[in-house]
């Protein structure tokens, strides 16, 4: 407020101080929201000592505390919230949930509506897990260099590690693609460009959070 400060332990009240340093007015941020369109190659992790990581990219973060909520394979791209809200993270996150997450994908073979219905009846991956019914949606299927391929929309309910590979593997498919375009009612902004990033906007927070009381 204008006043020089040299004691340590002074209390700043964030709501109704102002706080400048060299003349330059500081702001405290408690809780950021970034959308991330996560290009592939980068890995899903708040660190990492040899790759570049997910929030390596937030280059105009003002916490050190961010962190990918929930997590993209390596080689998938799409959709990342990007926050250090652990409250919203917990509540997208939570099996009891049941976040819609939709994905574009390519895979090998010709889908069908034998597989639209594996997948609605939920696909038994192995032994120990039997994922939920999951929403396929076949988009065109076509030929390229003598193999035959499907582009496809995927909406699950879980995040486990490497599931919507493991469910195409389990109707004799592989995935060439993928990419995540949602998460519950967040949806990629089309104008973002693999590797670039925003804020969320007040419309897409609210949104979410109201998504989550439900």
């Amino acid at each position: 407020n204008g006043e020089v400060i040299k004691s340590p332990d002074t209390k700043i009240d964030t709501q109704a101080m102002k706080v400048s340093f060299d003349g330059n007015l500081i702001s405290y941020v408690e809780m950021e929201y970034y959308m991330l369109h996560k290009p592939a190659g980068v890995l899903s992790a708040t660190m990492d000592k040899k790759a570049e990581t997910v929030v390596d990219l937030i280059k105009e973060k003002n916490r050190k505390d961010l962190f990918p909520v929930g997590r993209l394979d390596k080689d998938t791209e799409g959709l990342l919230l990007i926050t250090n809200d652990g409250a919203l993270a917990h509540e997208l996150l939570s099996p009891k949930k049941h976040v819609d997450k939709l994905y574009f994908a390519t895979v090998l073979g010709t889908m069908t509506q034998h597989e639209v219905k594996a997948f609605q009846d939920g696909l038994q991956i192995h032994e120990d897990f039997k994922a939920l019914p999951a929403k396929l949606l076949i988009d065109q299927t076509y030929t390229s260099e003598g193999n035959a391929y499907s582009d496809v929309y995927v909406t699950i309910q879980e995040g486990k590690f490497h599931q919507i590979k493991k469910m195409f593997e389990a109707v004799g498919s592989e995935v060439t693609y993928l990419k995540r375009l949602s998460m519950g009612p967040l949806q990629l902004d089309e104008h973002l460009q693999i590797g670039d990033y925003r804020k969320l906007t007040e419309d897409e927070l609210s949104a979410l959070k109201q998504y989550c009381k439900h």
